[in-house]
Formats: C-alpha cells, sequence, structure tokens
C-alpha cells in the first residue's frame, strides 16, 4: 500500500493512493460509511500504533468500498501532508562511500571560495578522494534532527535568513513500527513499517562553520519545514528489494543526479541493529539513508537559486517535489 496522510477541509486524514497515484482513498470515511469507525484511521501513528491487524482493516475498507467515488479524492485537488508530520524521533545516516568521500572535499571548496583562494581551490578540484575513514565501516553513523520542522511534498522551503548557500539531499528511510530494544539485524524487518523520500535541506555555509566544532549538525541542517518527507509511505511489500532501486534529483527539471540505492555500508536492518542497542526504538521513527552518492550540490559544486523547484523520485515510492525562495 501507498499511505498518505493529506488535509481536507482544515482536518488530517490518512489515506491509501491508488489509481496510479491520482486518488486517495479516505480511511475514516470509509469506515464512518461502513458503520464501524475505526481509531486506528485517526492519523499516520495511530495507524502504525495499532500494528498489522490495522493495516488489514484498511485493505479491508479499501476492497470493499474503493468503487465508491465519493471516498477518494484527486490527489491534485488535495493537500498532501508530510506523510508523519511530526515523527517521533528523526535520525539521518551516512550510509553511501562516495557521498562520504565527495562531502568533504566540497566544504573544503565552499571555504576557499568564500576566502577568494582560487590557488587553494584548484589544489582541492586536483587532490583524489582518498580513502574511506575506517570508522564509517566499523559502526552506521547518524545525527539526530528536528522531528518537529518536517514539510511535505509541494511545500516551498524558506530560505533561512542566516545562509547564502542552500542545497538538497536526495535521500531515501524507513518508518518504524513496533516497539523494541536489542533488536538483532536479522529480525529488523519486523520494525519496517514503510519507506519514504527525504530531502535534507541543508545551509551548507552554516554547516561548514558549525562543523568545525565537531558536533553537529545543527543550524545546518535545522530550520523550520527543511526536513522535507513524502510524498507518502510505501509498505515493504510494494518496495521488493529496497537496496535496489532508482533514485534521481531534479533542479528545474534537469537531471542533477541519476543513482542507485545499492552499496550502502550498512543497511537499514543494520542501523536498526545499532541503534537500538540498550535503546528503545518507538514506532513512528524516520531513519534516513544518508545522501546517495553525487546525490547534492555539495558534491558537484552546483547550488540552489532563490525559486529553484527540486524533484526527488525514488523507484516505486514517487517524486517528493519543493520549491525554494529566500526571504526578504
Amino acid at each position: 500500500m501507498k499511505l498518505a496522510t493529506f488535509s481536507k477541509g482544515g482536518a488530517q486524514r490518512v489515506g491509501i493512493v491508488h489509481a496510479n497515484d491520482k486518488k486517495v482513498f479516505d480511511l475514516a470515511a470509509a469506515a464512518e460509511r461502513n458503520g464501524a469507525p475505526n481509531p486506528a484511521f485517526a492519523s499516520m501513528l495511530s495507524l502504525i500504533d495499532a500494528g498489522e491487524k490495522a493495516l488489514d482493516a484498511a485493505r479491508e475498507a479499501f476492497a470493499k468500498s474503493v468503487s465508491d467515488a465519493s471516498l477518494s479524492q484527486d490527489v491534485s485537488a488535495v493537500e498532501i501532508l508530510a506523510p508523519i508530520p511530526e515523527p517521533r524521533q528523526m535520525r539521518d545516516a551516512m550510509s553511501f562511500p562516495l557521498h562520504i568521500l565527495q562531502a568533504p572535499k566540497g566544504q573544503r571548496r565552499l571555504a576557499a571560495r568564500a576566502k577568494g583562494d582560487m590557488a587553494e581551490l584548484a589544489r582541492i578540484d586536483a587532490a583524489p578522494l582518498g580513502e574511506l575513514p575506517e570508522v564509517y565501516r566499523k559502526v552506521p553513523i547518524y545525527y539526530i534532527t528536528n522531528r518537529f520542522s518536517v514539510g511535505g511534498t509541494n511545500t516551498t522551503v524558506k530560505w533561512p535568513l542566516y545562509s547564502q548557500v542552500m542545497d538538497y539531499e536526495l535521500e531515501y528511510g524507513v518508518i518504524t513500527k513496533n516497539r523494541g530494544a536489542n533488536i538483532p539485524a536479522s529480525k529488523a524487518k519486523d520494525h519496517i513499517f514503510g519507506y519514504t523520500i527525504f530531502n535534507d535541506f541543508s545551509a551548507r555555509d552554516a554547516q561548514r562553520i558549525e562543523m568545525e566544532g565537531r558536533l553537529g549538525p545543527a543550524k545546518g541542517k535545522s530550520f523550520d519545514g527543511g526536513n522535507v518527507l513524502g510524498p507518502w509511505i510505501v509498505t515493504p511489500d510494494e518496495i521488493g528489494d529496497p537496496y535496489r532501486l532508482k533514485m534521481e534529483a531534479r533542479v528545474n527539471g534537469e537531471v542533477r543526479c541519476s543513482a542507485v540505492s545499492d552499496g550502502m555500508l550498512f543497511s537499514f536492518e543494520d542501523i536498526i541493529a545499532h541503534i537500538t542497542q540498550d535503546e528503545t526504538l518507538m514506532p513512528g521513527e524516520f531513519i534516513g539513508s544518508g545522501t546517495v552518492g553525487g546525490g547534492c550540490g555539495l558534491e558537484i559544486g552546483r547550488y540552489l537559486e532563490h525559486g529553484d523547484t527540486i524533484e526527488l523520485e525514488v523507484e516505486k515510492i514517487g517524486v517528493l517535489k519543493n520549491r525554494v525562495e529566500r526571504q526578504d
């Protein structure tokens, strides 16, 4: 299933996306129409918390009432929100080795440009990427970001006033289910509710400065609406192998990155096993993959401009679309 959170009459609703992603079926309305209101359909977190029985009930309601046109809305006619507007936690990993190697080089380019040091810039460009630091092979590296600054598809991301260098990041990730701790990787699939796309918008100049303190990122990542999820959650049965998905980033229709979700240093199952060592994983958390190699402007030296439209597409999930605008 493709599960969306959408706004109708000012209220948040949960629905099943169907008809080639053109329609969204209102689960709560269907349950009420059938005389059996279901509290699991009140929100995406409620649906996740209610477990497999709630998903079965959603499938049953859809199968029974999808032919009732009044229970479906055109996706284009409603506001598709972030699938989980307030995740219980947000963690973002560093899983793709090419990005891990190219991103620091991009930050050094930014520093050289800020100083107007063209000789240093030429030296940086000529230098090889080098070897992957061993720490990235030892344990999954991740940071925790602001779960209250989440936006959805088709939103306009406001450029932070303190930044001059805005960037996109092509990622995908998992939404968790089933509370648990000390989860072995072999059992971690039981804790993956579904998959979604993540655009980790980044204020690169702010990030460059604060990361010199070896703690963070902070304001390089955390600003209102800058953590964008969507357009919906796709359950694992429709994804198949999550480590063979085609991924693409486009800016104003121009392809900036074409990649595949293979080659992660640690799978989502490995990351869950690492996170849950003496720590309880909650249902409704988001865990990002980190940026795929070449999936951001930092790596290729091309950043965002006022009014740019960014589309991130991941096979079997959909397209996450946003616009960026400078503030006056």
